[in-house]
């Protein structure tokens, strides 16, 4: 093998990703921190565009914009608008091991978490449906479309097009806290997530909440999007909650409606006069 050949080779395997079922944003986020923490990439340097990357680790552009997220969350690499991402600093402890840790020793637990996805992507979504470009639209309706054609037998395939699906409303909301704060979060329920489709009906019904979602973003429907995200969040919880006994827990358990029980007394009667 000649030395070319060597350092094509050598350039390929600086940029593949392992084989394994975590979302593919955290896989990104964990080779660029990878080729932080070995010096390979140094403190300040430049990063390629976003393009280049997505074709290096072959893969959607977004779980690559997802993955920098997560890492500018973490304050290893930071944007500069116009010229790009830059590597920062490589931290001893990354936010989001922390915050493992603080899971590890149940300061918090994945209903926190998943309490939180909630609020913060329901946000996500009735943004998107204000803010999102034409293409940003059609890109959540093929990515709703995919996930519904997805082989129910395969979990990686459900889980990729599954995160894809939830990163580009994200990103589509044009709020860059929200999306860093995504960042965080999203790894602290990556192994519930790895397990939790777990047939196809499970498949099934989280396909067609994500044609709800998409439909009300398309459509431009900033409540409904978010009605429609909270719905379909709050499935995935309370299948947490059934995974945990909260029989003993003294907290009661989140839920939506978005009906209202009309009892005897009309909901908008005039006020009764003075002195009745």
């Amino acid at each position: 093998m000649s030395a070319d050949d060597q350092d094509e080779t050598s350039e390929s395997e600086r940029w593949s990703l392992p084989d394994t079922r975590k979302p593919i944003p955290d896989l990104v986020a964990d080779r660029i921190l990878e080729l932080v923490r070995d010096g390979v990439l140094a403190p300040g340097e430049k990063l390629i565009t976003e393009p280049e990357l997505a074709r290096r680790f072959g893969v959607a552009r977004s779980s690559v914009r997802s993955g920098l997220q997560r890492l500018q969350a973490q304050g290893v690499v930071e944007v500069n608008r116009g010229r790009g991402w830059f590597v920062s600093a490589t931290p001893a402890r990354t936010t989001v091991e922390v915050m493992q840790e603080r899971m590890a020793a149940r300061e918090f637990d994945v209903r926190d978490v998943m309490e939180v996805r909630i609020a913060l992507e329901g946000a996500a979504a009735g943004l998107a449906a204000a803010r999102a470009s034409a293409g940003q639209r059609d890109d959540i309706v093929k990515l709703s479309r995919i996930d519904q054609a997805a082989d129910p037998g395969d979990g990686a395939a459900l889980l990729k097009a599954d995160e894809e699906f939830h990163g580009a409303i994200v990103e589509a909301s044009g709020n860059e806290y929200l999306k860093s704060l995504y960042g965080m979060l999203t790894p602290l329920v990556a192994e519930w997530r790895e397990h939790s489709f777990t047939s196809a009906e499970v498949h099934d019904r989280s396909a067609l909440d994500h044609v709800q979602v998409a439909v009300q973003i398309r459509r431009g429907d900033e409540i409904g999007a978010r009605m429609a995200m909270a719905t379909h969040l709050l499935g995935l919880y309370s299948g947490i909650r059934r995974q945990v006994d909260v029989a003993s827990e003294k907290r009661a358990p989140a839920t939506v409606s978005t009906y209202i029980e009309i009892r005897d007394t009309p909901m908008f009667e005039d006020p009764p006069p003075d002195g009745s």
